[in-house]
């Protein structure tokens, strides 16, 4: 196929993600004598800006970093803890069975503040003031209401003006959503980081003195002091069908702080190694995936037997996530999962037709335990959360079952239902710069349409706690402290033991799904970044939705219509459940890379929104 965006290649540095002001940002840095992590901190403060549908200051970012200087590669984990007082415990004694999918009482620690301001002070040259810049500028002097951004408003503009006047107050004028092409500002958010700036400023000393005391500002200071009293102070409602106030506290916040790990590493055909983020999140699902491929004759791109293949792997390895990740998963869990013998006998499970089964893999003499929500499909996964009583205010959830991603939201965006109930979101951006560095980050939540907004701060929190089980002894149940098993998954790979991609793509339970897909069709299908990118998307939603309400589509399939029709019909007679959405409407990815003597990078064209810059 001939790509309709060309595949850029320079030598200076290279920015992609998902919105165009986002990459021209992280690019105006390079050029201005930044590294690839002072690109990256600016250009992710300036996702929170101009996607704030699909991410905003009190989300979390994971991220997977290679210091050319250090010759190695960590995980930055912005992901924020559940609150000291959320419990199992505490969600029965309110009657709830999934954690709500909207609203305060599904915040945790907001991360992204955070790691975004470590990422600068221990790897970056740039101060506080220089790289929150770009984003201050946007707030003030406003930005470009893309389409989906006024769709996403325009969905749960009712719930703003009957229950969270807060939002209403920020994103909607006389009631009404803005204009798609008009211009949006959000003045209270720009004070808030300028304040912190000139706080940060006045405390003096060094560069990295100043970001360490904006992050004393943002977790043990007002801002941390205001989230505690907003939460225990006013309630509002969400997807359960009532209201409630939020657990998080400021002794919560004032007691995390992002964590440097080793990343998981995954070997593939002998020449390629896969860094993930570990079983906390569900990016060993990616490494899992290709262990079990390993072997098979996957050079046949495209084909039947191919994406068969592919598939089925899939439905394997996700549902090893439901029942063995967590961030409270036993140590040995990723080497066991790993090991050959296992994979050899999940390997095994692979038939020529399509399973329509979860199934998990013993470890051992460990046998897997799903959550009650993985054990009922579909609608059954609403019944007893009381979710349905948002008709009785006029407000009817989507139907359960329909897929994660519509058609008609395309590109990745998240469904959002009249009470702000959102599924698949986020957002992604690479750098590398020309001394090797690169950056891989994920930045999500915090989004307008799932918490009403602190008007002190202008942002919402984030509801990342949904993706808890409401049951002891998982290894994602409730507890506090912990960290929900989000689905955000950057991804880098070396290639012949050197740093060659930093990649990702937004889209929830699918991020570790078309990020595979593109790695195999530039290993296997001998496609460039650009035209892997661009090749028809597919994604399995077999297994239970990270999101709420966790519904699950026993072997549905839903693919690109671009896909060949005697392709489609032949994995539709193997058994897969195939929906078919429009051409070009699955996948939000972007990617760097470092090549022996230059540097690419391609983005995703549909939706024409992301963008790839660099020379």
């Amino acid at each position: 196929m001939t790509p309709p965006r060309p595949e850029l290649v320079g030598h200076f540095g290279m920015a992609a993600s998902t919105h165009y002001l986002a990459t021209a940002t992280a690019m105006s840095v390079l050029e201005r004598g930044g590294n690839a992590f002072d690109a990256a901190a600016a250009g992710g403060f300036v996702l929170q800006v101009v996607e704030p549908h699909m991410n905003g200051p009190a989300g979390e970012v994971p991220m997977l970093l290679w210091d050319a200087a250090a010759g190695g590669a960590q995980v930055l984990c912005g992901q924020g803890v559940a609150p000291a007082a959320a419990s199992v415990a505490k969600f029965r004694e309110l009657g709830l069975e999934l954690v709500p999918g909207t609203g305060p009482l599904a915040a945790t620690v907001p991360g992204s503040f955070g790691a975004w301001t470590l990422l600068v002070e221990r790897w970056g040259t740039w101060s506080l003031a220089d790289v929150l810049d770009y984003a201050i500028g946007f707030c003030e002097s406003g930005f470009p209401a893309l389409p989906r951004i006024v769709d996403t408003i325009a969905e749960v503009s009712e719930l703003f003006v009957k229950h969270w006047p807060t939002s209403a107050a920020v994103w909607l004028s006389g009631g009404a959503p803005p204009r798609a092409g008009g211009r949006l500002r959000n003045p209270a958010l720009g004070r808030t980081y300028r304040r912190i700036v000139e706080e940060a400023t006045r405390a003096g000393g060094s560069r990295e003195a100043q970001l360490r005391a904006a992050r004393d500002i943002w977790y043990r200071g007002w801002v941390a002091e205001e989230i505690g009293r907003f939460c225990a102070d006013t309630h509002w409602l969400d997807t359960s069908g009532r209201e409630h106030g939020g657990l998080l506290t400021a002794d919560d916040m004032a007691g995390w702080e992002p964590t440097v790990e080793a990343p998981a590493v995954f070997d593939y055909a002998g020449r390629y190694q896969v860094l993930k983020t570990g079983v906390w999140g569900q990016g060993p699902a990616f490494g899992q995936q290709l262990a079990l491929l390993d072997g098979l004759d996957l050079d046949a791109y495209g084909t039947p037997d191919y994406l068969h293949a592919v598939i089925e792997s899939t439905k394997l390895a996700f549902a090893d996530r439901e029942a063995w990740y967590g961030d409270s998963a036993h140590p040995d869990t990723l080497a066991l999962l790993l090991a050959p013998e296992y994979t050899a006998a999940r390997r095994s499970l692979i038939g020529p037709e399509a399973s329509l089964e979860l199934r998990p893999g013993h470890l051992g003499d460990r046998a897997p335990r799903l959550p009650r929500f993985a054990l009922s499909p579909v609608g059954e996964a609403l019944a007893g959360v009381g979710a349905l009583g948002m008709a009785g205010l006029g407000m009817t959830l989507p139907g359960a079952g329909e897929p994660t991603l519509a058609s008609s939201a395309g590109v990745g965006e998240p469904v959002t239902g009249p009470d702000g109930r959102v599924n698949g979101d986020t957002c992604h951006l690479d750098v590398v710069d020309s001394a090797g560095n690169m950056v891989s980050a994920t930045p999500s939540g915090g989004w307008l349409q799932s918490s009403p907004v602190l008007p002190e701060l202008g942002f919402p929190l984030g509801t990342r706690g949904q993706m808890f089980a409401i049951e002891d002894g998982l290894p994602n149940s409730l507890r506090p402290g912990a960290r929900p098993r989000t689905t955000l998954s950057p991804s880098m790979a070396l290639r012949d033991g050197e740093p060659w991609m930093a990649f990702g793509t937004p889209g929830g339970d699918q991020q570790d799904q078309w990020s595979l897909h593109f790695f195999l069709a530039m290993v296997h299908g001998g496609l460039g970044p650009q035209a892997a990118i661009e090749a028809p998307a597919m994604h399995s939603g077999h297994f239970p939705s990270s999101f709420y309400p966790r519904a699950s589509n026993p072997g549905q399939l839903t693919v690109e219509s671009r896909f060949p029709p005697s392709v489609l019909t032949e994995l539709r007679r193997r058994g897969h459940r195939i929906v078919e959405s429009d051409p070009w409407s699955l996948g939000r990815l972007s990617a760097v890379l470092r090549e022996s003597d230059h540097l690419v990078a391609a983005a995703n064209p549909r939706g024409s929104q992301g963008y790839a810059a660099g020379r």
